[in-house]
């Protein structure tokens, strides 16, 4: 008896996914962005947003004005059957 993977559990498989993959980069700042299901496919997409270490500010007065970390947006497609990841892509900047 299959059980339906629910929100919750797409973004915490996103969210761990990232972190695993992206581990030796220092990821930062790891926050839920965006979520959609795609009912006919039986797919979760779980945008994440994060910075990495060379995504801050360059220099001190960079930070002391209060230079914002560049973040970085990814889409990890969950297949919901069987809560595996199918892949991972750059969000296009919205304009």
């Amino acid at each position: 008896m299959g059980s339906e993977m629910d929100v919750k559990e797409a973004v915490t498989v996103a969210k761990q996914h990232i972190l695993d993959i992206f581990r030796e980069e220092g990821v930062e700042n790891l926050g839920l962005e965006e979520v959609e299901r795609d009912n006919q496919q039986g797919e979760w997409f779980v945008t994440v947003g994060f910075s990495r270490p060379w995504d801050m500010p360059r220099n001190a007065l960079a930070t002391l004005a209060g230079g914002v970390p560049r973040r970085v947006y990814k889409i990890v497609r969950i297949s919901e059957n069987t809560n595996h990841v199918l892949s991972v892509k750059d969000r296009e900047a919205h304009a």
